[in-house]
Parts: C-alpha cells; sequence; structure tokens
C-alpha cells in the first residue's frame, strides 16, 4: 500500500463456519462470490471471514480478483487456524492476477545521467504519456557496466555463472503523475542511476488488465502439517501465501507455523505491498538454498514492517534485479541459520531499518559466484540502527551502500557513520515518510522505542530503576507483534452476511476422459485412433530462474520444483505443459528423474559440496531425503525405502492430464547416465552409497578413472547384488503402482539404455510378477539395444510382457549397414557413437527397420525413435509403425481407417511406393508423384483422396471403380499419400 493510505477494512460479505474435513472448496467458493460483487469507490468488493476454530484445507486458496480480503477471527492459535494438509508443496494462499501486461513501444530518455532518487527525466518524446500512465522504466545492462562492475567472471578463468549483456535489465514499475513538455515526473524515485555510458534508460506504457489491487489476507494463523518424526521434513507445504501481478495490497496479523519456505513471498511482478505484524516459526525443512527465506521480495516498493522470524535462512531477503525501492522495517529474527540482506543480483534501493539478525550477518556485497553467479547484490541500499552479528556493506562500482548506527562486526568500503551507536531518528523509514506527508505518523509506524535511559554515569534513582527494569526480558519485537491485535484491531463483525452455506458451493466438474489408450492390431491407439505427433524429451539437467533463460531457452518440465514459482523453467502449471502440448502437436512426453538435484553440479564438479545452499531449478529425484546426515549436495541422505510425494504425484497429475487430453506419458524408470562417463553424473547420484542410508555396497570413496570418469554401470546393472535387488524390485513396482489407474503411460526401462540383457531380463521378470499379483496388464515398452530387445522378443516367457518395441539405440544407415552396438558394454549412446561413426538413415532404411518389426511381432506396436525419427514420420506410419510424426492436419478419420490395416505388398512391388491396407480400403505412400497401380476388387466402388505429406492437407474426394490394374494418379507432383476407402 506504500504507507500513503491506511490499509483499509473491508466489509464482510461472506462467513465459511468451521466444519470437519477439507473446508478447500467452501473457502475457495467464498472467495469466488466475493470477486462477483462490485467494487466500491476504493476498488474493495468485501471479505471472506473465517470463523475461530480450525480448518483443514488439502488443496490451495487463490485470490484472482480485486478487491477481495481473507480474514481471520484471530491470528494466534486461539484464532483462525488454516491447516495446509497432505503431502503436497502446494503453496496455501496464492494472491496472484494475471501476468498480461501489454506494453507500447519503447521510447529513450533522452538526459545524459538521470541520479538516484530522482522523480524527473526527460523522453525524446513524450507523446502518448499522461498523467496516471503506469510505464516502464528499463535500464539494460550493457556490457560496458558488467565490466565496470567486475561480473564477468568469478574466477577460476571460467564464464559460465558470469553476467551477460541483457541478463540482468532493471525494470522499474512507476506511474506518471505529470507531463511538462518532454519532462515526465514518477510518484516514486529510480534506485539505479540511469547513465548513457552505460546505455541509459528506456520508458514504455503499459496496460495491466488482468493485474489485481486491494487485496488482502489478515487475522489469521496457518499452519502446515509435517512428518513429526523428520524435522528436515519437506513433503509438506513450503510456500504460506505468494503473491504474483498484484499491487495496493496487504498481509497483516498472520502468524506463520511449519512451512519449508517462505511465509510471504511477493514475486516480480508485485508491487505496493505491504506485509505487516507477521511472525513465522518453528519451520520444518532442509537447511539450504530456496528454504526459509521467510520473508522476501523480487517485487518493487514493497514494505515488511514489525515482523519476526525464528530458524530461517534468509529471514528477510531481496531477490534477482529487485527494483526497489523495498524496506524491512522494525524485524527481528533468532536462531537464524544464515544472512539477510540482498540474496541474488542488484536489488536497489533497499532499506534495513531497525532490524536485529540474532548470530547471523547482514549483507550488501558482492556475493560472486555463489547464488548462482549473483555477483554485486545490493546498490544505493542502507542499513540505519541494525544489529547482527556481522555487517557487510560494500561499495559496488557505479553505486554506494551506506550503513548508520550499526551494531556489528563489520566488513566493506561502503559508507559507515556512528557504527557501533544508535542513531536518531529510531526509523529512518517513517522519518522520510512523516517529511513526504508533512504529518505526524508515529501512530501509524508503532515502533517499539528504546525507553531505558542507556547512560554510563546514571543517578542512583536511575540505577535503582534499572536494576528493577533488568529483572525482566526485554520486549521483543514477537512480543511486539502479539499487542498488535490490540494496537490496530480487525473488525470481525460480521453486519448479517450469509454463510457460504447459505449461499451454495458449486462442486467442481469432473474433466471427461479421452478414450482409453491400447495396442489394437499393432497400433498404440485410443479408441481407434492411431496416435501421431511430435515426441518431447522433458529436461533433466540445467537451467537458472533468472528472466532472460526462463523468456527464451526454458522448456517444459513435469518435476522440476522452484519454490513458489510457477511457469516454463521454473514448477510448471501442469495444465498449461497440456496446452502447449496440444498447441505444439505434441503426443508424447517422455520423462526421466533428473541427472542430479542441484543446479551447483552444472559445474560437473565432483566436490563435496560445503553446505546445502543448493541452486534452483531442482531437478527432482524419485526418492525422498531422509532428514540424516549429509549428501554430496549437502542436503541430507536420501532413503531408498522411502518415495518423494511430491515427484510422484506429479507424474500422476500428468497421467491423468495425458487420459484427459489424449496423450501419452512415456515413464523412464531408470537414468542411465548417472552410472556411465562423466564423474560428475554419479556424484549426486541417490544410489550412490555416500548418498543415501541404505548400504547400497557401492565403492566409496569412487575409483574414478583418470580421476575424472565413472564406469558404474556394471555394479549397477548386478541385479543379484544382496544389497540392492530389494530397492530394485520395490522401486520398479512403485513405477507401476503410481499409474495403475492410467491408461497412457507406456513403461521403458531407462533412458539412454545401453544395459546388459540379465538386468532387461530381470526388469520384465519384476513387472511380469506385478502384473500377475495385480492381475492387471500394463502398456510395457521395450527400449534397449537390438541384441537384448531380440533376446526378450524371442523368450516365450518374457515376450508377453511386452507391448510396445522402441527403436531408439539401433538403426539401419542409408546404405543398408546396421548400426546396432552390443549392450552391456558400459559405454553410453554417444560414446558408442563416436566409435563406430554411424551415417545418417534414410526413409527406405527407416521403413526397413519398422517394417521388420511390425511383420514379425504383429500384436505389439513399434515406436521409432532413432536417428532422424522426427522428419520420417511417413516411413514409420506406412511401416506400421506407432507414434509417428504426422503433420497436425492429418484427418482423424484417416487415423481411424489406418488402426485396422497391416502392411502389404503392392502389385509389382514398384521401388518408391509402400502401403498399408485390408479389406476395407488402402493407403499408400508414393514418392516422386508417380501413379498407384492396383488390384481392386470387381464391382466395388472407392473414394480415394490425396494426402500432402508435408501439411496433411486432403485433395477433394473421388470416386474409383474397381478392377485389375487401376491406375490412380496424384493430384500433384512430388511425393502423396493415398487414402482409398471401399465405399
Amino acid at each position: 500500500m506504500a504507507s500513503e493510505k491506511a490499509i483499509p477494512d473491508a466489509p464482510v460479505k461472506v462467513v465459511v463456519p468451521v466444519k470437519p474435513g477439507d473446508a478447500t472448496l467452501r473457502i475457495q467458493s467464498a472467495l469466488d462470490y466475493v470477486a462477483t460483487l462490485p467494487a466500491d469507490a476504493n476498488g474493495i468488493r468485501g471479505a471472506v471471514l473465517l470463523d475461530k476454530g480450525t480448518y483443514q484445507v488439502n488443496g490451495s486458496l487463490k485470490i484472482n480478483a480485486a478487491g477481495v480480503v481473507l480474514r481471520g477471527s484471530g491470528m494466534g492459535t486461539d484464532g483462525t487456524v488454516l491447516v495446509g494438509a497432505g503431502l503436497d508443496r502446494a503453496t496455501l494462499i496464492q494472491v496472484a492476477g494475471k501476468d498480461d501486461r501489454r506494453k507500447a513501444s519503447e521510447v529513450k530518455i533522452s538526459d545524459g545521467y538521470v541520479p538516484v532518487n530522482a522523480l524527473t527525466f526527460h523522453v525524446a518524446s513524450a507523446n502518448g504519456l499522461k498523467a496516471g500512465d503506469n510505464i516502464s522504466i528499463r535500464r539494460p545492462s550493457t556490457q560496458k557496466w558488467i565490466e565496470t562492475l567486475g561480473t564477468v567472471t568469478f574466477g577460476g578463468g571460467l564464464s559460465a555463472l558470469g553476467w551477460k549483456p541483457g541478463e540482468h535489465d532493471l525494470h522499474f514499475d512507476r506511474k506518471v503523475v505529470a507531463v511538462n513538455g518532454n519532462e515526465v515526473t514518477i510518484d516514486a524515485p529510480l534506485t539505479t542511476a540511469l547513465d548513457t555510458a552505460f546505455g541509459g534508460g528506456f520508458v514504455a506504457r503499459y496496460d495491466w488488465p488482468g493485474r489485481i489491487s486491494q487485496v488482502g489476507v489478515e487475522n489469521l494463523c496457518l499452519n502446515s502439517v509435517y512428518d513429526a518424526a523428520n524435522p528436515k521434513d519437506e513433503a509438506h507445504r513450503w510456500m504460506a501465501i505468494t503473491m504474483a501481478s498484484v499491487s495496493d495490497a496487504w498481509v497483516r496479523q498472520v502468524t506463520f507455523m511449519h512451512f519449508a519456505a517462505s511465509a510471504v513471498f511477493v514475486l516480480e511482478t508485485g508491487n505496493r505491498i505491504t506485509v505487516q505484524d507477521c511472525r513465522s516459526l518453528a519451520p520444518v525443512s532442509e537447511i539450504g538454498g530456496q528454504r526459509r527465506n521467510t520473508f522476501w521480495t523480487m517485487g518493487g516498493q514493497t514494505l515488511f514492517q514489525r515482523l519476526y522470524s525464528d530458524e530461517g535462512f534468509h529471514d528477510y531477503a531481496t531477490g534477482f534485479c529487485a527494483p526497489g525501492p523495498n524496506a524491512f522495517v522494525q524485524c527481528q529474527a533468532t536462531r537464524s541459520y544464515s544472512f539477510s540482506g540482498a540474496i541474488d543480483s542488484w536489488a536497489s534501493g533497499v532499506l534495513f531499518d531497525v532490524v536485529s539478525i540474532d548470530g547471523k550477518p547482514l549483507s550488501y556485497k558482492n556475493r560472486e559466484q555463489d547464488g548462482q553467479g549473483a555477483g554485486w547484490a545490493a546498490a544505493n541500499s542502507t542499513f540505519w540502527n541494525c544489529t547482527a552479528s556481522r555487517i557487510d556493506c560494500y561499495k559496488p562500482p557505479t553505486a554506494q551502500n551506506w550503513s548508520f548506527g550499526s551494531w556489528a562486526q563489520f566488513g566493506g568500503d561502503g559508507y559507515w557513520e556512528e557504527s557501533n551507536s544508535s542513531i536518531n531518528p529510531r526509523s529512518f523509514y517513517y522519518a522520510q515518510l512523516a517529511n513526504r506527508l508533512g504529518k505526524d505518523v508515529s501512530k501509524q509506524a508503532a515502533i517499539l522505542m528504546i525507553a531505558s535511559e542507556p547512560s554510563s554515569s546514571p543517578t542512583i534513582e536511575q540505577a535503582a530503576e534499572l536494576m528493577k527494569q533488568a529483572r525482566m526480558k526485554a520486549t521483543t519485537v514477537n512480543d511486539w507483534i502479539g499487542s498488535a491485535p490490540t494496537r490496530d484491531p480487525i473488525s470481525v463483525a460480521a453486519g448479517g452476511a450469509k454463510t457460504i452455506d447459505q449461499i451454495g458451493v458449486k462442486a467442481p466438474v469432473a474433466p471427461a476422459l479421452a478414450p482409453k489408450m491400447q495396442v489394437l492390431n499393432g497400433w498404440l491407439v485410443r479408441g481407434n485412433t492411431v496416435l501421431q505427433g511430435r515426441h518431447f524429451e522433458a529436461p533433466w539437467w540445467n537451467g537458472t530462474v533468472h528472466p532472460d533463460y526462463i523468456d527464451k531457452t526454458a522448456k517444459p518440465d513435469v518435476t522440476r520444483w522452484v519454490p513458489g514459482r510457477t511457469g516454463t523453467g521454473l514448477t510448471d502449471d501442469l495444465t498449461a505443459v497440456a496446452d502447449w502440448m496440444q498447441a505444439s502437436h505434441t503426443i508424447a512426453l517422455a520423462h526421466n528423474y533428473g541427472l542430479w538435484y542441484d543446479r551447483r553440479r552444472d559445474d560437473h564438479e565432483r566436490i563435496h559440496r560445503e553446505d546445502g545452499d543448493v541452486w534452483p531449478p531442482f531437478y527432482e529425484m524419485p526418492f525422498a531425503r531422509s532428514g540424516k546426515e549429509t549428501a554430496y549436495d549437502g542436503l541430507s541422505k536420501y532413503d531408498l525405502t522411502k518415495y518423494n510425494p511430491w515427484y510422484w504425484s506429479r507424474l500422476k497429475q500428468f497421467a491423468d492430464l495425458a487420459d484427459e487430453r489424449g496423450f501419452v506419458l512415456i515413464h523412464q524408470n531408470y537414468f542411465q547416465h548417472n552410472i556411465i562417463e562423466a564423474g560428475a553424473h554419479y556424484t549426486d547420484f541417490t544410489w550412490r552409497t555416500a548418498n543415501n542410508i541404505n548400504g547400497t555396497g557401492f565403492p566409496e570413496p569412487v575409483n574414478y578413472a583418470g580421476d575424472k570418469r565413472q564406469f558404474m554401470a556394471e555394479q549397477f546393472y548386478d541385479e543379484k547384488d544382496p544389497a540392492r535387488r530389494k530397492y530394485h524390485i520395490a522401486y520398479i513396482n512403485k513405477c507401476l503402482d503410481n499409474f495403475v489407474d492410467n491408461n497412457g503411460v507406456i513403461q521403458y526401462i531407462s533412458a539412454e539404455y545401453t544395459g546388459p540383457l540379465h538386468f532387461a531380463e530381470f526388469w520384465v521378470e519384476t513387472i511380469k510378477a506385478w502384473e500377475a499379483a495385480h492381475k492387471k496388464k500394463e502398456v510395457i515398452g521395450l527400449s534397449t539395444t537390438k541384441d537384448v530387445q531380440d533376446a526378450i522378443l524371442a523368450n516365450p516367457a518374457l515376450a508377453p510382457t511386452i507391448n510396445v518395441i522402441n527403436i531408439e539405440y539401433w538403426y539401419y544407415e542409408g546404405s543398408g549397414k546396421l548400426y546396432a552396438p552390443i549392450g552391456g558394454q558400459s559405454l553410453a549412446p554417444r560414446q558408442q557413437e563416436r566409435i563406430f561413426h554411424p551415417k545418417a538413415s534414410n526413409f527406405e532404411q527407416v521403413y526397413r527397420a519398422v517394417h521388420d518389426y511390425t511383420t514379425k511381432y504383429p500384436d505389439k506396436a513399434v515406436i521409432y525413435n532413432a536417428d532422424g525419427f522426427e522428419h520420417f514420420g511417413w516411413a514409420v506410419f506406412i511401416a506400421g509403425g506407432s507414434l509417428p510424426v504426422l503433420p497436425a492436419a492429418t484427418d482423424k478419420q484417416f487415423l481411424s481407417d489406418a488402426s485396422g490395416m497391416k502392411p502389404v505388398e503392392l502389385p509389382g512391388a514398384p521401388k518408391n511406393q509402400w502401403a498399408i491396407g485390408n479389406t476395407k480400403g488402402m493407403i499408400v505412400y508414393a514418392s516422386g508423384g508417380e501413379a498407384v497401380k492396383l488390384n481392386l476388387a470387381n464391382g466395388t466402388n472407392y473414394t480415394a483422396k490425396w494426402i500432402e505429406p508435408r501439411t496433411g492437407a486432403a485433395t477433394t474426394a473421388e470416386q474409383v471403380k474397381g478392377g485389375s490394374g487401376v491406375e490412380i494418379k496424384p493430384a500433384r507432383s512430388g511425393d502423396a499419400v493415398l487414402w482409398l476407402t471401399r465405399n
């Protein structure tokens, strides 16, 4: 709310009484109801009031409309308690509008230099700008600026983590106050100078219809359930409240208990937000990166005041390029695990004002490569009357940082004044506010003042009084927050508002399902339509959470995790992933667990990390952390007998979406990449003896070949090893159990599997036993080297378990030469390619590979994922292969007709024509525009259409009479597909 106005008290419009069971739907229905009401002159629609008592919330509550307030009846455990139940990590309360901002063209700022704290500047042309406009001011991150900062590299002679031009642009969200000629006045000061020497600045007017405002969460106790037996449990709620695409909003008088990540997290699309009189108690998580960032902002003009945090990591923090100004006023942290301050790149205009961090630092400095190359974390920022174990206040090139009245050990070449002393006024923020508003703001400030006399020479009377006071414990910020309901009471009067039960709760509608996926007549179909489209391999390593990567490079995933942040490259919205698949004509998503969890390991080092300050995005593992001991990534070791609920739940949710939308999930049970090639692939591997509590029996320390490479595949694939066999069996069973009521999942043994026959046999035998025990047939794909495939398919005891054959690790080269490396040689697919140097395949040889298997195993679907598969969709299809990559516009009836057909020989066996057919019709792929000659049944009429292979477009139907030697000519030159249907 930016402090100019008091937080409004919204009138209650609906009450949600306490009832047993999950309250998610009832509370959400109330929020949605208020969202339909008209707003008053101040933009307020009304409040949802929760009674005193405990509400179980199994899902997430969402405030997505302006003017809606969620209010409880007390912030203590004797007030309104919302309990985030279950094992999901879902944010308990999401305050989020739509990120649909539309920017006009940028206009260059014409001043040579616009200083810090400026409220005016000039533009080349102010046409189109007027008072009241919302604008974005962009300060580019140029190569010259990066060089001046010294952030091109952070040591080691490497620049991977160094800043790159355009990756650290600053974006200031402002409102135009006045336009005078080409001079523009804005509502809040700039916090980084705009200097033409470093690219100057640019202004763009914007519209943001989906951004919401005048919303709040207040007078509540938010609580996350957790496993009391595991003090580092993370299978519970991470974020209590997140705020995105929102302005002029607030959180006040809220107690947070047991959350793993943040009490309140303001994202970069948040602006003018106040968080006050809140406390976070007893968080439960690992100690490390992205955990316990208790009160955290990436937005601008945010005020965090009168807050208390216990056992946080970064208790009070600004994030990546937070544009400021942002203020933390009268905040206290106890038993912290790490520093507070600026934790990522170039947050500017930060104020820590009367902040106390017990036993850990406050920091404005160059973090260098820490924080994924955070570099200079703060600029033009101030500490005022702060206390910490150490205060780091360094001066970045082109900017300054200040410290006034600080009690600490000190480090840095910033500006220091009155160190180890107190300074007046007590609060810099409120002194500035009083000056700006021209009035007394002491009541609004509610500063906990120092009431006692600090004199070193007190009078006898003063000494007596001070001795009396010394017998009492000091009043803490936590105590002060506890008195907030008395100082600033929030009305809980219902005012005759109806209950949501009287208004009505709208039950969710169960989604419709696509036809069941199955193997029918050797085709992979849903209903009786051949499935076709692009194949997508979900990413399993690399990435950052920086905007440039998210906007330009990131790809969808299912089990990638970034706490509190949703979107491609972050924690994907699975519905959005399904929408993307539909829009991009992607039919199948292949998924395997991550190569490693922590992005620090992207450096391919094999070192044991000094701490758990892991970097996102996190590629989650199928196993749960134990909460015990320390793995190589600095977090606790894994327990191979317990599974990561979030990981498996996400896969299940996606499988459910696949069954609704008609997609295919290819579930790779294992990921061979961990046990072959670079030593770093194995360093954080969950099965490595050093990384789990289960005694898996692999040798430690690892004997890396040449102190660099590793050859662990032979040991890992020893399914008879007594230490590991039971874990393999249990894990394979988990892979099946997770999707027991889905039909759109194909199980593969492993991504990149070039392992031995005996482990593949063990995998199939384990599945066979599971199917027998469950009396249920799953869709099982055989995706191995050719020798292993052929051996299993020739085994009458194992072959019936296989529904799908995937040709991926062998193929025929264009010359007809077979490229088929032998399995079990501890060589990865790309290592085999380096040895044998295979040549590219072509249409004819792809057809040959698929045709050989569709004819030999007519009851099994054959998929081709080998060399250039995306270019040879028609070759795969016309050979009877499944999941071919055909044009999106391909006729669904055409695909339905195909499901009843098999490969057939054409009269005279023409060289460049191939066909599938049955008694009802035929589909012929004709290369080179040659006419198709067929022997058709006499006295029978057929409908013929020609399909353009590149687009899937079909010609107008023509009638063809049956007979011997019937010649059908394509409508145009070039390759064409004849679709012939018997009338």
